[in-house]
């Protein structure tokens, strides 16, 4: 049987959240049913809400950052039984039959993944997200979330977190690697927590010195301002790797002038605006550039017990619901240190 449950839903483009019931499908043979304990609020939230990405659908409920605890499972469910700590991510279903989603690379699903909101799901029905008190998934699209880290400052990790580790891994950040993580924010921060863990020695980038001494504090090597010409002289071939975060357009050429030969700068930022580059730097170096997205389920589990493993998580500023949207304009002007998430107990 479906259930109603409470939700913060956008009712239309560029609108204020506002609190409402949504309908959750019932549970079904593969599925479970999570209660909601913590939603981060991700940039994509609003970028969707104010439809920056193209036409959405309406009313939005947002959120991809869940974690919550299992309160009841379908029939046929072997994964996991109620109580069980678990993490909803970016999507909730794809094919399982293309050729990436039999490696383990779902989010790049040939026939498209279904995403957890802001998306019609193999039923037809809209997906609804985390700003909500229940969620209904198939047990092979959550994740479980190791004891050791708490709830609330793991929700950010099923985006944030997957969000940098993929393309960390993917590019070898390690031991002896000089990596750079251009913004420090939602996806930066962990991006440097991240890459420290791994071994690399790291840089963060950023547009001042204004949160250098947070920067350090999270383990970073080095930080240098963007907005001072002398850092892209001084550091010019210096590194192996750079992970751009940033959802604003950024001069890319200057940038690639950072790598070394046969560097790479891989974006994991997604800005509304185009951008252009001059490929010759590219060409010279024999460098990459590149784009990442999340991470596939197994991958994304990988990231949660390598984060529990280092005692990593988000640094966070826990609200009610009520400030979601104070929240979103907070955010807008780099006003949060580094993610807020949601107490859904106050939905």
């Amino acid at each position: 049987m479906m259930s109603t449950v409470a939700a913060y839903a956008a009712p239309a483009p560029k609108a204020p959240l506002e609190r409402t019931t949504i309908e959750r499908r019932a549970v079904g043979a593969h599925d479970v049913l999570i209660d909601i304990k913590f939603a981060g609020i991700c940039h994509s939230d609003i970028h969707q809400v104010n439809e920056g990405w193209g036409e959405a659908i309406f009313p939005m409920v947002p959120g991809h950052e869940i974690a919550g605890v299992v309160t009841e499972v379908g029939s046929e469910v072997t994964k996991y039984a109620v109580g069980d700590r678990v993490g909803v991510g970016c999507f909730v279903d794809s094919c399982r039959e293309c050729d990436y989603c039999l490696r383990g690379l779902e989010q790049y699903c040939a026939k498209g993944n279904v995403q957890t909101y802001n998306a019609v799901d193999k039923n037809g029905d809209v997906t609804y997200g985390g700003y909500s008190k229940q969620i209904v998934v198939d047990e092979n699209y959550a994740v479980r979330i190791p004891d050791s880290l708490p709830l609330d400052v793991a929700a950010p990790l099923l985006c944030a977190g997957i969000t940098l580790y993929s393309p960390l891994k993917r590019w070898n950040a390690g031991p002896g690697k000089k990596v750079a993580i251009v913004g420090l924010g939602g996806l930066g921060h962990m991006g440097v927590k991240i890459a420290v863990a791994l071994g690399a020695e790291v840089t963060v980038l950023s547009q001042s010195l204004r949160k250098k001494d947070d920067g350090l504090k999270l383990g970073a090597h080095d930080y240098r301002a963007t907005d001072d010409p002398a850092t892209f002289a001084e550091l010019a071939g210096t590194f192996d790797l750079i992970v751009s975060t940033v959802s604003a357009p950024l001069d890319f050429t200057k940038y690639i002038g950072l790598l070394k030969t046969e560097g790479a700068l891989v974006n994991v930022g997604a800005p509304e605006e185009p951008i252009s580059i001059n490929l010759f730097g590219l060409i010279v170096g024999r460098k990459t550039l590149a784009g990442s997205m999340i991470g596939g389920i197994a991958e994304t589990q990988e990231m949660l017990d390598f984060c529990a493993e280092h005692g990593l998580g988000a640094e966070i500023e826990l609200i009610g619901a009520d400030q979601i949207n104070t929240a979103y304009d907070r955010v807008q002007s780099s006003d949060v240190r580094y993610r807020f998430v949601i107490d859904t107990a106050t939905i």
